[in-house]
């Protein structure tokens, strides 16, 4: 009566909070996922989730099989890992950069699970802050960069992991608090506050102020994301970040998110490989950890599309 396809389902369900997403992590489409869930409530005789709530209300019965997923599925994932180990291919070198600061939130769970399910791998991360990461990647030198900011090399392929929503931060008293969303003209008289990288590798210029040929009044940068929401909120300045790393402070009530402007303004997060890494068992699960820790950590995140 039940088969893993359900189970995973289920859990995907789970952790994107709608069918559309849910589809999108499964690569399947949103009407396929919807006749299994359909063929299975029939099968059971009972709903699993109410439908048309966001986030999606699981039935007593759903809630029995997402323990049941939960159970279950990470020991599928450890007896996959162990037959990959006896068929060979268990060793090798995963040296790793990142080039997003607010990316340690789900990159270090996701290292510490890949350390205890694959300990002969050699292991090392870097900050991208200080160096150029992705020509070091092409050189050989890592074998993996997390960015947002693809570019075309030779022999390196980008595999996304995410997307995520650019939102800009400001204090709770401030005029842009109230508005619906902020249009490049609202931060002609802000500074804005950035991290310490460079202009051409931020989405608040290139993709939302440089095209609206808007300059911001001032800037000033900040290492730690805890430091430029606390300027942020004494109204020091404004401050564009990732969605998920912007929800601990705004859903406190420290600091308002606004949209940036009516679409809002999306990206999404990719991990460069280079091509010859692509088929190492080790790096296939290394992804397939990433993806999935960070669909379980971080709020607002979406199947990426590219």
């Amino acid at each position: 009566m039940l088969e893993l396809r359900h189970l995973k389902t289920l859990h995907a369900l789970r952790e994107s909070d709608s069918l559309v997403e849910a589809a999108e992590r499964l690569h399947l489409t949103q009407s396929a996922l919807s006749h299994q869930f359909k063929e299975l409530e029939e099968r059971l005789g009972l709903p699993l989730f109410v439908r048309k709530t966001k986030p999606v209300r699981f039935t007593s019965a759903g809630l029995r099989l997402l323990q049941l997923a939960d159970a279950v599925l990470p020991q599928l994932r450890s007896a996959e890992r162990d037959l990959v180990r006896l068929a060979g291919g268990t060793a090798g070198r995963l040296h790793m950069a990142i080039e997003c600061h607010s990316c340690f939130q789900w990159l270090m769970p996701t290292i510490d699970q890949f350390r205890d399910a694959w300990p002969e791998v050699e292991l090392d991360l870097a900050s991208g802050f200080s160096f150029a990461p992705l020509p070091a990647l092409a050189r050989g030198d890592l074998d993996l960069v997390v960015t947002s900011d693809p570019v075309e090399l030779a022999g390196i392929t980008y595999v996304p992991l995410f997307t995520y929503e650019a939102q800009l931060a400001v204090a709770n008293q401030h005029p842009l608090a109230g508005k619906p969303h902020v249009t490049p003209e609202d931060l002609a008289g802000e500074t804005l506050i950035h991290y310490p990288v460079e202009r051409d590798r931020l989405d608040i210029f290139t993709r939302f102020l440089d095209p609206a040929d808007v300059e911001p009044a001032g800037t000033r940068t900040a290492e730690l994301t805890v430091m430029m929401l606390q300027l942020v909120a004494s109204g020091r300045g404004v401050s564009c970040l990732p969605n998920w790393a912007l929800h601990e402070y705004s859903s406190r009530g420290y600091v308002t998110a606004k949209k940036l402007g009516e679409k809002g303004l999306y990206a999404t997060l990719y991990a460069g490989i280079r091509a010859d890494m692509l088929d190492a068992p080790f790096m296939r699960d290394f992804l397939l950890t990433a993806k999935d820790t960070s669909f379980a950590t971080l709020e607002g995140v979406s199947a990426a599309r590219g």
